[in-house]
């Protein structure tokens, strides 16, 4: 009976869902970029890419076949095999002549592979733990699944910048400097070929070597700089004519008139708050760059430009990708620096431009993500314990398949509290949900509409790395007490840790504090109380998925919750802009009530999740 109990939690947990987390962060994240570094237009990416998410939003409906055929042992190692498979297909792949459409089945069979993956992982790790070390451990999977959100958005990509800028010609560095002592008027280098003749070898020259650029700016300054780079882009053979549709749209989106329905929120709920149009432009400067030498015929010397190191608040707006070849080499290229109009102090940043061979970069990167994946599917093979219940529900022929795919939706909403369980999973993380979606742009927003105006860089570190450690810490301390405790001794406590600290968000749009201290403060407190409360969220969905078809009902439930912050979410641009962010975070206190509410009709086994309920458990067996 034990002897699948042998293997540490700590030796499979954490790689597992490390594992569960970076085909994700490939296929949503990592192929925009790679994409993006090998010339595919923006349309293009956002198109085809958007369509990866799928396997995710469907899965519930082949959740089911995890239960009936095999073990979700054998599908989490199969499915890792398959990722590992797809990913050397990619490497393969990428130099390929058409290797856009070819890379982008396979990137869906990775995506499909890793939705199967997650239902697997998800539905072992309900049977291979007990209840009590599956809420111990809840915490530690959702850090690790961010660990691999981090690895594969950070190193993955820094290591395919190595490669670039070790594959091509010398690296071009880029200096930047800004604040108020430099002169607001922006010098626009001259359109003459320039070039070191002292170099023989194919080279970059950028000019200025140093960009100065003033922190005040002139609004119709900057956007007369930015009409006459693009002119010049486009004259040169650098940059592709735009179209006006999408300005045109935006604009008359912009000018619609209000419904009745929206006046009246607006006039009812909304705050006394001018709102005057405030500039919102940052000072711009300009980089000349000219190539040394003439490729040969047919060759591209591309040049591709990043932020490496420094300020975020400096950043990148035309020019971060620029293609030279045997017609336009003689001519310069402009890239331009812009600067956060919300910076007044003075401040710096460096931008690197490669030019190595990013098909072979990329190509690289994802045989080294292929080798890892294949090298941790022979890791878990031979690590993952070996539950007793681990086991198809039905032998395997096409009418008990059949039979036991309909029964698996039937049983779910033949459950106990169904529709209690489901209101609980909608409406749970309903202040959540919308807060989420405006933490950022309330960070960005000018103080003048009623936001903090931080800076670019600020906000990374305000939300992106005090924000994340507050939501780690505040989840891994969640499944301890849980363990500790049970669900429903802690059930309560997590409920109003979610919601009370959505309060630092009313504090912050009252006073809106200067002190980044106090925003940072009042930012790990509300991700805390939400890592915190999340942990009563997930360990509900477990408890409530247990049972003969528990991983495809799991799947179920976390379809419920997507949908859950997905609506509330859609709506939440639509209302704080109408009623302003105040009034907006107020609306978020009163949704709190729901999560209160749901709480009170839902029925935990008092002994879910406690360590000595479950030793009793295992000594009556």
């Amino acid at each position: 009976m034990n002897s699948q109990k042998k293997t540490s939690p700590w030796a499979w947990i954490p790689t597992l869902y490390f594992a569960q987390g970076l085909p994700y962060v490939a296929v949503m994240t990592i192929s925009v970029i790679m994409y993006k570094r090998l010339g595919i237009s923006n349309t293009d990416i956002a198109l085809y890419t958007s369509w990866l998410y799928l396997p995710w939003v469907i899965k519930p409906f082949w959740s089911p076949f995890i239960d009936l055929l095999k073990t979700k042992r054998w599908w989490v190692v199969t499915m890792q095999m398959l990722v590992g498979a797809g990913l050397a297909g990619i490497a393969f792949t990428i130099p390929a002549p058409h290797f856009f459409q070819i890379t982008l089945a396979i990137f869906w069979l990775v995506a499909f592979s890793s939705a199967t993956h997650d239902i697997a992982a998800d539905g072992f790790y309900m049977l291979a733990l007990d209840t009590h070390d599956q809420a111990m451990y809840v915490g530690i999977r959702s850090t690790f699944y961010r660990v691999a959100t981090i690895a594969g958005q950070g190193l993955l990509v820094i290591l395919a910048g190595l490669l670039e800028s070790n594959t091509g010609l010398t690296p071009l560095s880029l200096e930047v400097k800004a604040g108020p002592q430099y002169a607001s008027e922006i010098a626009l280098p001259s359109t003459d070929y320039v070039t070191d003749s002292n170099n023989d070898e194919m080279h970059f020259v950028a000019t200025p070597a140093v960009l100065e650029i003033g922190t005040a700016a002139n609004p119709a300054q900057v956007d007369s700089v930015n009409a006459w780079v693009k002119q010049q882009n486009i004259a040169n053979g650098f940059a592709a004519p735009e179209t006006a549709a999408t300005t045109q749209s935006s604009t008359a989106a912009k000018g619609q008139e209000l419904s009745k329905f929206e006046l009246f929120i607006k006039n009812t709920f909304g705050e006394n708050r001018e709102r005057t149009q405030h500039q919102l432009t940052g000072n711009i400067g300009v980089i000349k760059v000219c190539l040394s030498q003439q490729p040969k015929p047919g060759e591209k010397v591309v040049l591709n430009t990043v932020h490496k190191t420094g300020d975020q608040s400096i950043f990148l707006t035309q020019g971060d990708r620029i293609e030279f070849n045997a017609d336009n080499w003689n001519k310069p290229a402009y890239i331009t620096i812009q600067v956060d109009p919300k910076l007044k102090e003075a401040s710096s940043a460096s931008f690197e431009s490669t030019s190595g061979n990013i098909a072979l970069a990329w190509s690289i990167t994802f045989f080294v993500l292929a080798g890892f994946f294949i090298a941790i599917c022979l890791y878990h093979k031979y690590i993952l314990p070996k539950p007793a219940s681990d086991r198809a529900v039905c032998e395997a022929t096409a009418s008990n398949i059949f039979k036991e795919f309909f029964a698996t939706f039937v049983t779910f909403f033949k459950k106990k509290q169904v529709w209690v369980a489901v209101l609980f999973m909608l409406l749970y993380r309903l202040p959540e949900a919308q807060l989420v979606k405006l933490i950022n742009p309330f960070l960005l927003d000018p103080k003048e509409l009623g936001g903090l105006g931080l800076t670019t860089g600020q906000v990374g570190l305000v939300y992106g790395t005090i924000g994340i450690l507050g939501l780690t810490v505040g989840g891994i301390i969640g499944g301890i007490v849980a363990a500790k405790g049970g669900l429903r001794k802690w059930l309560w406590p997590m409920a109003w840790s979610i919601s009370l600290t959505c309060a630092t968000f009313v504090y912050l749009s009252y006073y809106q504090p200067d002190s980044l201290f106090i925003i940072n403060l009042c930012v790990f407190i509300e991700q805390f109380g939400y890592g915190f409360g999340f942990t009563a969220y997930m360990l509900y969905l477990i408890y409530f998925s247990d049972g003969e078809h528990k991983t495809a009902h799991y799947a179920i439930c976390t379809a419920f919750m997507a949908l859950g912050m997905m609506l509330p979410g859609m709506a939440a641009g639509w209302l704080q802009e109408l009623i302003g962010y105040k009034h907006f975070f107020y609306w978020v206190m009163i949704c709190c009530a729901a999560t209160i509410a749901v709480c009170a009709f839902i029925k935990i086994d008092p002994n879910y999740g406690k360590k000595d309920a479950n030793e009793n458990e295992t000594v009556t067996k």
